[in-house]
Formats: C-alpha cells, sequence, structure tokens
C-alpha cells in the first residue's frame, strides 16, 4: 500500500463525501472483530467503486472476494432498477458477519451472497455480467481473468484490486506466489487486445479494464 502524506490525505477526505454511519461502523467493526482489517476498501477506494458502479448503472455485478460486504454494499449502490451483485467469499466464519450489514444496508434483496470455491461457483451463475471487481486469492488472479473474461459482456469493466502489491510487482521474486499471481495477470492484461486497460495508484493499485466491443 502506497502512503500519501498525512495532509495531503487528510485533505482528500474532507473534500471527499462523508463515509455514512453504516459504513464507518462497518469499518470500525471490522478493525475490531476480524482478522487483516487491511483487506477492507475503507472509505475512499468505497467511494471510488460506488461512483463508477454508479456512472455505469450495471444491472449484473460479480464480486470476487466478499470479505466483511463494505465494498458490496458500494457497488450495489450503483445497480440499475432490478440490478443484482453476486459477491463470493471462501471463509464461511465471516458469513454471519456479512448477512448483519447486507441486512442493515437496505441492499440485500439486490446482493446475494455465495459462500465457497469462486472459481467453482462462478462457473455456475448466469451470464454476462456487466462489473466485476476482484479482490481474491492474488494466486489464483490470472484463473478468474479467463473465467471473468468469459463471462463479461462486451463494453463490460472488470476492476481488480492489488495490482501494484505494495510494489513488489516491480522486481517480482519467483519464488512468492501472490506476486506472482498478480504479476502473470497484469501481463495477461496487458497483452490481450481484446482489452484495454489503466492502473489507478489508489491504494494498494486499482487496474480498470474494458473488454472491447
Amino acid at each position: 500500500m502506497f502512503d500519501i502524506p498525512p495532509d495531503i490525505e487528510q485533505y482528500i477526505l474532507v473534500h471527499t463525501e462523508n463515509e455514512d454511519d453504516l459504513l464507518h461502523e462497518l469499518y470500525r467493526e471490522t478493525h475490531k472483530k476480524v482478522l487483516h482489517p487491511r483487506m477492507l476498501s475503507g472509505h475512499m477506494q468505497g467511494k471510488l467503486l460506488e461512483m463508477l458502479s454508479k456512472l455505469m448503472q450495471p444491472s449484473r455485478i460479480l464480486e470476487i472476494g466478499t470479505y466483511t460486504g463494505y465494498s458490496a454494499i458500494c457497488l450495489a449502490r450503483g445497480l440499475s432498477e432490478g440490478g443484482i451483485l453476486h459477491t463470493l467469499e471462501i471463509n464461511d466464519e465471516l458469513e454471519d458477519f456479512i448477512n448483519h450489514y447486507l441486512e442493515r444496508s437496505g441492499l440485500n434483496d439486490r446482493i446475494t451472497l455465495h459462500i465457497g470455491d469462486a472459481l467453482e461457483i462462478i462457473k455456475s451463475l448466469p451470464s454476462p455480467f456487466d462489473l466485476v471487481y476482484i479482490d481474491a486469492d492474488k494466486r489464483e488472479y490470472p484463473r478468474y481473468l479467463e473465467i471473468c473474461k468469459e463471462k463479461l459482456r462486451k463494453g463490460g469493466c472488470i476492476l481488480a484490486d492489488n495490482v501494484l502489491w505494495d510494489g513488489k510487482i516491480v522486481h517480482p521474486d519467483t519464488n512468492d506466489s501472490h506476486t506472482m499471481g498478480i504479476h502473470r495477470f497484469n501481463e495477461m492484461v496487458k497483452n490481450d487486445h481484446a482489452l484495454e486497460q489503466l492502473i489507478l495508484p489508489v491504494r494498494d493499485g486499482l487496474m480498470m479494464i474494458r473488454k472491447k466491443e
């Protein structure tokens, strides 16, 4: 994760719409009760996901890696009328925590939580999707790309988190399977002429990918 000077970060937060009470509580409770709270999207990235979703107004969203539900709520706020978000989480110990906040968000009828192996679950989901958000096992990013590309409509977008991986991808350690997963993913996207992409230096790197029409 790349550090922003504290005064700049504070300025950004002051001039960004305030985090609402529910997301603030979710953020706080994740840090108090759940392991690895750094995995949480947080206010700045969550607001970016919400804004992108609202701009696209997708009818079908796929999220790989729910964690505690922060990003799912943000993305679901941009769904078009009658839209649905499928969110996938492998850790069944988080299920009750996630459902508690999804219900309180008022969006639980538009968000379907799946617990289990993402690669197996995705195969069973109807397609196409308008928007895909990937933030899960970094070792599997190349396989996520392959299967999600097939499930994505032309003109649809994939958002992939952690693509800068704390700078480790610049000189990747071939013995580090997580870093190599991200490295292979980034190279696959770069060399796929059916895709166009942009990496944003937001937190740990967010790649925006569009499937050409």
